[in-house]
């Protein structure tokens, strides 16, 4: 991550609202506290946890290119102000935004296709806590025979290199397709998603919109609708065709599959949408970067 990360880029899009230190404590160094802040959200650490992380981990300290000779690692409540710094300011966002720039000029994110999908992502049922309630903006689904408390995750991804291009977040009793059409792409062909988006082609917002309206919606039927009877001995073609749509579609569960199991964020952190989406829009970006990294197309990212 440290060799495809532009590191400069980044650390100017901060800038303009980080501290100037002519009043006060002097700042830290803004690259020290973003190499901090992304560690903190790839390892799912507390302020407090990745802190005495830095110190225990050698690869940590390699990381943050700290000189213990001449200054410590950055306290707890220097990263609290760093990251509502980042949260304030909408940085998530922009740098999602920049990554995903950088893989289009590269030429390493296509068009004409989209994956769309939704994941939940689990929240504090419990209220023992100070007020004594639950987080007003998170809310409960039933999925399956279970029931889920918490926000989802909606994403737009490339169908030809399975990138995120596009994510929004909202409360779980939001149904996936109201979402849909803030995910797509103006120039898009074909759009693939799972059964729950049946029926999208009939939806205002999609057949009212010059573009959407010509898009092939490639939508995967209910496994109950493609039965047949057990005494049939020919090929289910129907069952084929759903194949072929999920062969396409699974792409979108990468990117889910990093962020929830590598970067460990399966449970949100924070209380509300926006504090949550600001990380998101992180960890999306650097799980677009890792499976860049995999492919190893490092080189064309870097030089983009």
């Amino acid at each position: 991550m440290d060799g495809i990360i532009p590191w400069e880029y980044w650390v100017s899009i901060i800038r303009p609202c980080y501290p100037s230190g002519k009043r006060g404590r002097p700042p830290k160094n803004i690259e020290t506290m973003l190499r901090m802040y992304l560690m903190q959200n790839w390892f799912n650490l507390s302020d407090e946890g990745i802190e005495d992380a830095i110190y225990d981990s050698y690869a940590m300290r390699s990381f943050m290119r700290l000189d213990f000779l001449t200054e410590q690692v950055p306290d707890a409540t220097t990263l609290l102000h760093f990251r509502h710094l980042i949260e304030e300011n909408k940085i998530g966002e922009k740098i999602f935004d920049d990554v995903k720039s950088r893989l289009e000029k590269a030429g390493l994110m296509m068009h004409g296709g989209t994956i769309v999908d939704a994941t939940i992502i689990a929240a504090p049922s419990s209220t023992k806590n100070r007020d004594g309630k639950r987080d007003p903006e998170m809310h409960q689904t039933k999925k399956g025979n279970q029931w889920y408390h918490g926000m989802k995750v909606h994403s737009g991804i490339d169908a030809g290199s399975g990138y995120v291009y596009s994510i929004t977040g909202t409360a779980t009793n939001v149904h996936d397709i109201e979402e849909a059409g803030k995910l797509l792409r103006k120039d898009d062909k074909v759009a693939y998603g799972d059964s729950g988006y049946s029926g999208i082609e009939k939806r205002n917002d999609i057949k009212n919109d010059e573009q959407f309206s010509k898009i092939e919606f490639r939508i995967n039927r209910r496994p109950s609708s493609i039965k047949v009877p057990d005494s049939y001995k020919g090929i289910n073609w129907d069952k084929e065709i759903e194949s072929r749509k999920s062969s396409t579609r699974c792409k979108v569960e990468h990117p889910f599959l990093i962020v929830k199991r590598q970067f460990g964020y399966a449970k949100v952190a924070y209380r509300g949408i926006a504090k949550n989406m600001n990380r998101f829009h992180i960890l999306f970006a650097s799980a677009n970067l890792v499976m860049c990294a995999r492919a190893g197309r490092s080189q064309e990212f870097c030089l983009a």
